[in-house]
């Protein structure tokens, strides 16, 4: 399905600068670059909790750290950050491999 984006003058002349490509190129170039960086933001967070509790994810789970806590806010707030960051770095990765031929 194609996507077509008028862009302000003003970033027209940047994304020219920028991209140094066609708007097809640049838009994928685009997306690919904010997909690694959601991939990077969830492996620094899973890298942080990693660290925090001085386990994986799987053992923290299987410890019941949360239960164990009391249910502190702090330790299920973690939790969910955790798995949504696991979550995340496998669906970024599913997506880069059904793009990687455009890389």
């Amino acid at each position: 399905m194609p996507v077509s984006v008028k862009l302000p003058n003003e970033f027209q002349g940047i994304y020219k600068h920028i991209f140094k490509s066609n708007p097809e190129k640049g838009t994928m170039q685009l997306v690919i670059h904010e997909l690694r960086r959601r991939l990077a933001e969830y492996r620094l967070m899973e890298k942080k909790l990693h660290n925090k509790y001085n386990m994986a994810f799987e053992e923290f789970k299987s410890k019941k750290m949360v239960e164990e806590s009391g249910h502190s806010f702090e330790v299920e707030e973690d939790f969910c950050d955790w798995e949504l960051a696991l979550d995340g770095i496998d669906t970024i990765n599913d997506e880069l491999k059904k793009i990687a031929k455009y890389t």
